[in-house]
């Protein structure tokens, strides 16, 4: 017979018919459609016999399309859900949607044509709005289930369903009784782009805002009892100070000093007097670009009282004492104080009693107060450097000769987080949550939370350390309304527990557009109809980081999961955001964190380390990296387990990247695995562990090795996991899978699995270790390479007894296989193993050789008790079938031999662990399994084959 014929008939060959499929975007949703059919999730979720592991989705806005922070998030949340399902817990995870807030609404409103916005009622814009988040919703749905995401799809919680929304008014309602909410005039953070106020978490800072920086000289008027020796520096002294704001000068009403400073009086070449802080004299020279002569000091506590003439209004203010904020880091150490528009200059004016002075409209527009500026824009528009209502006090200032200098500021300012424009501070009527009413608790919650990483607690702590109270209220129509009602005669509200309760029950009925729906007789309790007092509803409604900082108590205590629950897991902007809003109103309400365990994620950037945008088209969907693309570059089709193996890669810690370029990379991984896994499923075809498994005691030594390698390597994945370090578990896998495996154990294996008779001892047990191997590899990826596992699982050519990976429970190591006294040994024989191929590769390159299996190996060893070893190995008998320690089959060669000294070879090297040469094998190569052997010719029947062959086909070896 020809050789080709004789090897295809002889040699076990992996079966194919067990592979796996290779399109994953058509595999992927015909195994997320079995789970589905047969309930898995839904099963362990509430039949695990384990304790309950709750992580609580923090809601995504539904709002547009997802993005890679989007699946960053949701699949690490997911890697963690699936291991405690596989660790046996119930694991029921609500995924969450917040879908209420300003952003809706302007989109709303933008596809509205002008003259129907006139008829636009607040019902008509809510209902509208309602429609569009439902829809972005079931879109964002579809795409987070494509991930492979488990979880309660078909009852997820959104912030516009009746009975959050009632949740929610249960959260305002008890934290009104607790006496932490309370109606006030402050300034606070407020968008005339969205003309509503804005929270903390609302703004951001982007990079390359200039302002227009003034230094401005207020003439004093008449010193105080402590600065009397200035007297005869009148009337040519002034007080400087800097602002980047100069539209707030017609709000002044004082000039800041810290009484603890020393200040100076500072003489101009042209005879003025200026008061500084002596430390900034040199400095403001320079700036100033004059030369600025000290006639004499005095501490800040001295210039209390002390008054100045506002230089464009005809008023007086004083000199009054700030607080810490005040220092020597820039300006001139005089603080320029407007109540109604800063918060340190409301704390300040509050302790010297003066009037909240905020002359801007909600359109960012000077009102009547501010005199002939009124009208005047105090945002800048466009392409403005400057807007037209700086432009006017700095053009004002100049010609009263109090403008000192004009220069351009770049610096961090607020931004607006929805439209992208800037923010003023302005004082108005709100709603807030006091949190100095419970920052003390919040900060000791804070302590009992477990926060990964650990710089978490660092960065939440002086967050709610400094916190000014929370403004809650908003003035838009799309949100949950604030409900009270006021006094139609005296405009005092009207909040108690009875109206509180009744709202919330007909919210809790009919959603919250019963408030706009119902009249106020309607909304009211009955004793509050007929008292002879009529009222009228708020129109504001609650900041969006209310809605979703009260989803514990919505979500957690409302479907009776667990609270505190176990984890929160977002995104590292949340430390100022979610995580701060839940944790106020928990501890408001409860006086407890609603979490045990914050995890933090950075954020997204491109292969370069750059913000991902549009502008710069450097980003890179998630459905590209999962469906591919039709353009011109036909960008190929991953499926999801490649952008879910990315998301384990990755130090999650800090900003993670992401590219085409690394998306490669990490489907090259995920090939190495799934091939890993193939050939291991193609020589399973005929196994049954149930009668065809080796009893660990009869293993061979190879084979404990390996198995004892696994208990380490599956060690090292759980505590992966158990830490949250997903990298690791992708190193674990990786490691084993390509060099464990592919490049040792399997390598060597091929000749017991292709050349032995079926039910080969030496075949068996390789099988035997294949079989941990391969279930222990599903279990191990489960969690991040979900559809890649089930599918190993489902080509299994034998029975589990389980009809899901997920069902089959953790990796299953015996204790028996720790067999740590083996690693010295064959750590040796794989380090000798490396050397050796070094070698043949010489002879490889020179052409002495082909296969490997053309080469009989030399090795000279120094060390007595490791030649004594190595020797042992290498005087097996060759055909005893349970022959499988043997050097020749490690080194994949024909022959090996033992020496004293090595003979003159022309391919070989010295090592630490041993001297090797290179020769042609002995005798004549075996057509059946390609090794040199001095038996080929020798069989009658065949005389192509070797004696080992000639067992093998007769089923004895």
């Amino acid at each position: 017979m020809t050789e080709a014929k004789s090897y295809k008939e002889t040699v076990n060959l992996p079966q194919t018919e067990f592979n796996m499929r290779a399109n994953a975007v058509v595999r992927e949703p015909e195994l997320q459609q079995f789970w589905a059919e047969n309930k898995i999730y839904e099963q362990l979720s509430q039949n695990n016999i384990k304790d309950s592991f709750i992580l609580h989705d923090g809601p995504p806005y539904a709002n547009g399309a997802l993005h890679m922070g989007h699946a960053l998030n949701k699949v690490l949340k997911d890697i963690i859900n699936k291991y405690k399902l596989l660790q046996g817990h119930k694991t029921e995870y609500i995924p969450g949607w917040d879908c209420h807030g300003l952003p809706i609404e302007l989109k709303v409103l933008q596809k509205i044509k002008s003259k129907e916005r006139k008829e636009l009622t607040p019902l008509k814009l809510r209902q509208k709005a309602k429609e569009f988040a439902l829809q972005a919703q079931q879109e964002q749905c579809a795409s987070f289930k494509r991930y492979g995401i488990w979880g309660d799809w078909e009852h997820p919680y959104l912030t516009l369903t009746p009975d959050y929304e009632a949740a929610q008014i249960e959260v305002f309602g008890q934290m009104v009784l607790n006496g932490h909410i309370y109606r006030g005039l402050k300034p606070v953070h407020w968008s005339p782009s969205s003309r509503t106020a804005l929270a903390e978490a609302e703004l951001e800072y982007p990079e390359g805002h200039t302002s227009p920086s003034i230094y401005v000289a207020f003439p004093v008027s008449k010193l105080g009892e402590g600065a009397a020796e200035l007297k005869e520096y009148l009337p040519n002294l002034k007080v400087a100070i800097w602002t980047t704001t100069p539209w707030t000068i017609p709000g002044n009403l004082a000039v800041a000093v810290n009484d603890k400073l020393e200040y100076a009086v500072a003489q101009t070449p042209d005879g003025k007097y200026l008061i500084v802080a002596k430390d900034l004299v040199e400095q403001l020279s320079a700036t100033l670009e004059t030369d600025l002569t000290v006639k004499t000091t005095l501490l800040g506590k001295a210039l209390e009282n002390s008054t100045y003439t506002h230089p464009l209004f005809d008023r007086g203010s004083k000199v009054v004492i700030g607080g810490d904020y005040i220092t020597t880091e820039s300006g001139t150490g005089l603080v320029h104080t407007a109540p109604g528009h800063g918060q340190e200059d409301y704390i300040t004016g509050q302790k010297y009693g003066l009037p909240l002075l905020s002359p801007v409209d909600d359109g960012g527009r000077f009102t009547e107060e501010a005199g002939k500026f009124a009208g005047l824009q105090v945002v800048a528009k466009g392409n403005e450097k400057v807007s037209e209502g700086n432009q006017a006090i700095i053009d004002a200032l100049t010609e009263a000769g109090a403008l000192l200098k004009h220069e351009e500021y770049a610096h961090k300012y607020p931004y607006d987080w929805r439209t992208g424009k800037p923010t003023i501070f302005r004082a108005t009527e709100q709603w807030f949550a006091s949190v100095e009413g419970f920052r003390d608790e919040a900060l000791k919650a804070i302590s009992t939370v477990t926060w990964i990483p650990a710089q978490g607690e660092k960065r939440i702590t002086p967050m709610v350390s400094d916190r000014s109270d929370w403004c809650i209220s908003r003035q838009r129509s799309w949100g949950v309304p604030i409900p009270v009602f006021y006094d139609t005669e005296t405009n005092e509200e009207l909040l108690t527990e009875e109206t509180i309760n009744h709202v919330k029950a007909i919210v809790a009925e009919k959603g919250s557009d019963a408030w706009w729906e119902l009249s106020v007789e309607e909304l009211l309790p009955e004793q509050y109809r007929n008292n002879g007092r009529t009222y009228r509803k708020g129109t504001d409604t609650m900041d969006v980081w209310f809605d979703s900082g009260s989803s514990w108590a919505a979500v957690a205590k409302g479907r009776n999961l667990k609270y505190p629950v176990d984890m929160y897991l977002e995104g590292s902007d949340q430390h100022r955001g979610w995580f701060q809003s839940s944790l106020l109103t928990s501890v408001a309400t409860n006086g407890i964190a609603p979490y045990k365990t914050v995890l933090t994620h950075g954020y997204v950037v491109d292969e370069k380390g750059f913000k991902m945008s549009k502008s710069k088209g450097n980003g890179i969907a998630p459905e590209l990296i999962i469906e591919g693309g039709n353009n011109k570059k036909q960008e190929p089709a991953y499926g999801a387990d490649v952008l879910r193996l990315w998301v384990s890669s990755v130090d999650y810690s800090s900003d993670v990247r992401v590219g085409k370029n690394i998306i490669k990379q990490t489907s090259d991984m995920y090939r190495k695995v799934r091939n890993t896994a193939r050939f291991l499923l193609g020589n399973l075809h005929d196994f049954d562990p149930k009668k065809d498994a080796v009893a660990y005691a009869d293993l061979p030594e190879l084979d404990r090795y390996m198995l004892h390698r696994m208990t380490e390597v599956f060690a090292e994945v759980t505590e992966a996991y158990e830490s949250y370090q997903f990298f690791r578990f992708f190193q674990a896998i990786q490691n084993f899978c390509v060099v464990d495996l592919s490049n040792f154990y399997l390598d060597i294996a091929k000749d017991r699995l292709y050349i032995s008779s079926l039910d080969a001892f030496r075949r068996r047990s390789c099988q035997t270790v294949l079989s941990v191997a391969i279930e222990n590899i599903a279990k191990a990826i489960a969690p991040v390479l979900c559809h890649m596992a089930e599918d190993i699982w489902q080509a299994l050519p034998y029975e589990t007894g389980y009809k899901s990976v997920f069902e089959s429970g953790w990796v299953e190591m015996q204790s028996e296989w720790q067999k740590p006294e083996l690693k010295e040994f064959w750590s040796t024989i794989v380090n000798l193993r490396d050397e050796v191929n070094k070698v043949m590769e010489q002879a490889r390159t020179a052409k002495a050789i082909g296969s490997s299996l053309d080469a009989k190996v030399l090795l000279q060893v120094a060390d007595a008790s490791l030649k004594d070893k190595l020797a042992f190995y290498n005087s097996s008998d060759t055909l005893s079938e349970k022959n499988v320690d043997e050097l020749r089959y490690f080194f994949l060669t024909s022959q090996v031999e033992l020496l004293d000294s090595l003979p003159d070879a022309e391919y070989k090297s010295e090592s630490e662990i041993a001297n090797i040469a290179v020769v042609k094998a002995d005798g004549e190569k075996c057509d059946r399994c390609w090794n040199y052997s001095l038996s080929v010719g020798s069989f009658v029947e065949d005389p192509t084959i070797c004696d080992r062959c000639n067992y093998a086909l007769k089923g004895t070896f």
